[in-house]
C-alpha cells in the first residue's frame, strides 16, 4: 500500500468556504475509485487548532499502484493543478495499517505527525518500532484508522490517524476532515506490511 499526500497552501486571508464548497461538490467523485483504500479531504484554517497556514492537503491510502497513478495521470487531479497548480505529491510505502475502535464513525480530525530516520538507526528494528506506533494510535478513544509509511528517500517516517472528533492528543499537524471517500477501505490489508 502507498500513502500520499499533497499541500496547498493559501494566503492568509483566503477564504476557506471555497475549500469547503469545492469538497461539498466535488468529493464524491472518489467514492467509488478503483485501487482507493481512502482519501481524507483534509483542511487547516489558520489560528486554528495551532495551525499557522490555511491549506488544503487531502491525504491518500492506496491499496494498488494501478489506482494511484490512475487517478495521478487523470482528469481530477489535472483538475485540481488547472485550479492551484500542480503540487509536489509526497509519497510513502506503508509499513503498517490498522483499523480503531471507531472504524465504523465518519472521521472529522486527522494528525500527521512527521519523523525523521537518522542515518545510524539500524533498520529492522526501526521497521518494527514504526509499526507499533500505528497500532498504538489505532489502539486511542476514538480512533477511526491509523497508518505508520516510511519515505525512504528522505528516510521520513508520517504517522497519520483518522479520529471521529475531538481535540487528539496525539502530537502533530491537525486537520479537519471534510469528507472520506473509501471505496476499497475494507480491503486495506491490516497490520504489518511486510
Amino acid at each position: 500500500m502507498h500513502a500520499m499526500q499533497y499541500e496547498i497552501t493559501l494566503p492568509a486571508d483566503y477564504d476557506m468556504g471555497v475549500i469547503r464548497h469545492r469538497v461539498a461538490s466535488k468529493g464524491h467523485l472518489l467514492d467509488e475509485f478503483p485501487g482507493l483504500g481512502f482519501k481524507a479531504y483534509l483542511m487547516r484554517e489558520r489560528g486554528v487548532d495551532g495551525s499557522p497556514v490555511n491549506q488544503y492537503a487531502p491525504f491518500y491510502l492506496w491499496n494498488t499502484t494501478e489506482g494511484m497513478n490512475a487517478f495521478l495521470w487523470g482528469p481530477g487531479f489535472q483538475g485540481l493543478c488547472e485550479d492551484f497548480g500542480r503540487p509536489v505529491v509526497e509519497h510513502w510505502t506503508t509499513l503498517a495499517y490498522e483499523e480503531g475502535p471507531a472504524s465504523g464513525a465518519v472521521p472529522r480530525v486527522a494528525v500527521r505527525r512527521r519523523q525523521r530516520i537518522p542515518s545510524a538507526t539500524p533498520l529492522p528494528g526501526l521497521a518494527a518500532e514504526l509499526a507499533a506506533e500505528a497500532e498504538r494510535l489505532a489502539r486511542r478513544e476514538g480512533a477511526v484508522s491509523a497508518l505508520t509509511a516510511v519515505d525512504p528517500q528522505r528516510w521520513e517516517a508520517v504517522h497519520f490517524s483518522l479520529r471521529e472528533s475531538g481535540a487528539p492528543r496525539e502530537v502533530g499537524d491537525v486537520f479537519q476532515v471534510l469528507h472520506v471517500s473509501a471505496p476499497e477501505r475494507g480491503a486495506s490489508r491490516r497490520g504489518r506490511q511486510w
